[in-house]
């Protein structure tokens, strides 16, 4: 025996081996595995991202289309300016976050450095403009008025002003041809921000984080076209970023131009007369309240009536939008945004919402034709109508006795579309509704187009509203909790109103329809949809989409893609029923309410419809309005708190007619002074080289065509919507300066008007009880 011991592998020797055999060949099926998914089937993505390692890109922006009135007329453009921008991610490098920097900068700007510090700050919830909300990573302007000199200064002291750049840059410009604004519906420009970088990523037209978008009107409906795409030039650099050569160039391509339908000549004629009928409604001495008219804000509508395209929109109060261009200021941005300037930034022929009043009534008279009334009638358009208890007087208590529907438009007389509204609601079962009522009156205003948007090419349009059964029951079960636990049967005015909202607010009483028959209580209506009413009685019935852009045209001008009119719908009234509410409406602005407005017209030549409104609003002054049409445009103005139709509005839609015709004070037509008596038909043209012609604006057309006040004073006619005797309104002088609600006060008295709203017997209801919801 002996103590060598045996050669060979004992079982345990033999199982480790096997198993590190098996973790060998584990690792290199691993590694070959992992060598294939990398060197085969993600090898080109990773060459790709190899290559970028070496690549720097460097964008250049495109040019941004231009905006262009009817002929041409730039009302949006852009000029080279010298900006300074600062590099956000330069200045975190350094110690005290570029602190120093900016504060030597501010001293060459001529600057604050509080508020260059402030422009460099990133926006969130807590952080009051002026800040930058576009991407962190992006340049950020800090001015684009710098001059050369100081331009020079930063670039030739770069060693001082690290991550401070001065480059001449394309910016936006809204130059305001002839003074014509036009600010709410060009709208204005802003960064991108990171989170529309991501959203568009995968799209058709993906955003850079240069970019500057449309935040409002046309700049923002049309961005996509007038943006264009930035050019990327990409250089191959070695490891310490020095330039080898060009790896490869995508030119930039500028944006397309955009052609509209406004003209900036008529623009600038709106815009100066609502603002002149606004300074001279604030010199006239509201009865009501023993104070002059406020005349807030208003807007007025232009609108081709064959087409439904917009020549002119006005908004006031109004702003620069070139205070947006390089940055806003915090100034600037307070003014813009705050309850002291009562929000310019709102477009208010679009957004501004108002119970009509009575250029309601022609939906009321359609309605009543489709629920089996006479046109003819006769009605009796009383002093006053009655509902239990309740009574409602007519318009300075006139009594005109047996009339047409026809005869009821040209005087305005409520009593009649009392009655008939009434009427209506007995009908469909009063208190106690049928179970499918037919509700005329309701539906008619859908059908015309209220309660939805027009469909105009401008962002952010407001719908209005039409208090049906259905709006009565939402708004009821929304607010049923509050009017409970603010009402109280024996408490004040408003107080008692909440309590009876709380019992029966889904209900839709007798006061709730005769207030709505001449536009009131809570209908709301926007001025771009009675324009587009009044031109749909004018044209034959067509309800037309309002359009403000015409065409695009492409850099090179080869491509032109016309905007063409759409419509969405007919109105719901027989060619018969139209003509007979066409025919009032011409007895409204030579016989009726708005005659007074329009002596002297030259009516065989021109033929002028009207209708005159004014709204009663809860806690407000009255809101003006009205609304008129010829063959070829219908304008329509609307002045919140500035008294009657006829008497603030109507002055001012006179003369913007005049400019339009040509037509002097005394009658007499002057075809070379007429602005634009027919709708432009024609694009501008294209030059080969892309570029539009446009004839040159140096005029202030406004205060040369408007008429001037004779000695005598007649061409300030006092306010009010009736005249004296309608059948000689053109000759006979106008009644004293009150609204309608004054007047009608002084008649009983001088006591306080009770509510036209509210059932039979109960406590009147105001006609519009939130006024957070009327006109703004």
């Amino acid at each position: 025996m002996t103590n060598i011991p045996e050669t060979g592998r004992s079982p345990r020797v033999q199982i480790r081996l096997v198993v590190i055999q098996v973790l060998v060949i584990s690792l290199l099926g691993t590694l070959g595995g992992r060598l294939w998914y990398l060197q085969i089937r993600e090898g080109d993505q990773y060459a790709k991202e190899a290559t970028g390692n070496h690549v720097q890109q460097v964008v250049q922006p495109a040019v941004r289309g231009s905006i262009l009135d009817a002929r041409g007329v730039p009302l949006a453009d852009n000029e080279t300016r010298l900006v300074v921008s600062a590099s956000r991610t330069d200045l975190l490098k350094m110690e005290d976050d570029g602190k120093a920097v900016l504060t030597k900068l501010a001293g060459v700007l001529g600057m604050k450095p509080e508020d260059v510090m402030m422009k460099v700050r990133l926006c969130d919830a807590e952080t009051p403009q002026p800040c930058w909300n576009g991407s962190p990573y992006q340049p950020i302007p800090i001015t684009d008025e710098a001059t050369p000199r100081q331009a020079l200064q930063i670039r030739e002291r770069a060693e001082d002003f690290p991550g401070i750049t001065a480059e001449p840059q394309a910016l936006r410009r809204y130059p305001s041809p002839g003074k014509a604004n036009t600010a709410q519906v060009l709208g204005y420009l802003s960064p991108v921000t990171d989170e529309e970088i991501q959203q568009a990523q995968d799209t058709d037209s993906p955003y850079l984080r240069s970019d500057m978008v449309g935040r409002s009107g046309l700049e923002r409906q049309y961005d996509q076209q007038l943006r264009g795409k930035a050019g990327v030039t990409r250089y191959e650099v070695d490891k310490l970023g020095r330039v080898l050569g060009e790896a490869q160039s995508d030119p930039a391509e500028p944006g397309a131009n955009l052609v509209t339908s406004i003209d900036s000549r008529v623009q600038r004629i709106a815009e100066y007369e609502l603002n002149e009928a606004m300074k001279e409604a604030r010199k006239q001495n509201d009865h009501n309240t023993g104070r002059n008219y406020e005349a807030d804000s208003g807007a007025v509508v232009v609108m081709e009536a064959k087409t439904g395209r917009v020549v002119a929109m006005a908004s006031n109060p109004t702003y620069d939008p070139n205070a947006w261009v390089g940055g806003i200021s915090a100034k600037d941005y307070a003014e813009l945004t705050g309850k002291k300037s009562n929000y310019p930034l709102l477009n208010r022929a679009i957004q501004g919402l108002s119970a009509p009043g009575s250029i309601f009534k022609v939906i009321p008279t359609a309605a009543a034709i489709k629920a089996g009334y006479s046109f003819e009638g006769p009605y009796n358009c009383s002093s006053s109508y009655s509902i239990g208890g309740q009574v409602f007087k007519n318009f300075e208590s006139q009594n005109h006795g047996p009339i047409s529907l026809g005869r009821a438009l040209e005087v305005s007389c409520d009593t009649v579309f009392y009655a008939l509204s009434h009427e209506e609601w007995k009908r469909d079962g009063g208190n106690k509704p049928k179970k499918n009522p037919e509700d005329w009156f309701y539906k008619v205003a859908h059908q015309f187009g209220l309660g939805e948007e027009t469909g105009i090419d401008l962002p952010n349009e407001v719908t209005g509203r039409v208090p049906d059964r259905q709006w009565k029951a939402d708004y009821w079960k929304a607010n049923k909790d509050a009017w409970c636990k603010y009402g109280k049967k024996d408490g004040s005015y408003a107080e008692k109103i909440a309590y009876e909202n709380c019992l029966e607010g889904n209900r839709l009483r007798a006061g709730d329809s005769v207030n709505y028959s001449i536009g009131q209580g809570d209908t709301l209506v926007t001025p771009i949809q009675m324009a587009t009413i009044y031109a749909a009685i004018s044209n034959g019935g067509t309800l037309y989409d309002p359009t403000v852009g015409k065409a695009v045209v492409s850099p090179d001008g080869k491509t032109v893609t016309e905007i063409r009119p759409k419509s969405h719908g007919k109105l719901p009234t027989s060619k018969k029923t139209l003509k007979q509410i066409d025919e009032a409406l011409e007895g409204v602005a030579t016989r009726g309410t708005a005659a007074w407005r329009f002596g002297g017209w030259p009516q065989d030549k021109i033929p002028m419809h009207a209708k005159t409104g004014t709204a009663e609003v809860y806690g407000k002054q009255t809101t003006s309005w009205f609304a008129t049409y010829t063959k070829d445009y219908a304008i329509v103005m609307t002045i919140s708190q500035g008294g009657t139709g006829s008497g603030a509005s109507g002055p001012a839609v006179r003369n913007i007619y005049n400019a339009l015709y040509g037509v002097s004070e005394d009658g007499g037509i002057d075809n070379k002074k007429a602005l634009l008596p027919t709708p432009q038909k024609t694009l501008p043209k294209v030059r080969t080289d892309g570029t539009i012609t446009s004839p040159k604006i140096v005029k202030d057309f406004a205060k040369e065509l408007r008429p001037t006040p004779s000695p005598d004073g007649e061409a300030t006619t006092p306010q009010g919507d009736d005249p004296a005797d309608p059948q000689q309104a053109g000759t006979t002088p106008s009644p004293e300066n009150t609204n309608r609600d004054t007047r009608r006060r002084r008649r009983r008295g001088g006591g306080p008007r009770p509510g036209r709203g509210g059932p039979a017997g109960r406590t009147p209801r105001p006609r519009a009880a939130r006024p957070e919801r009327t006109a703004s």
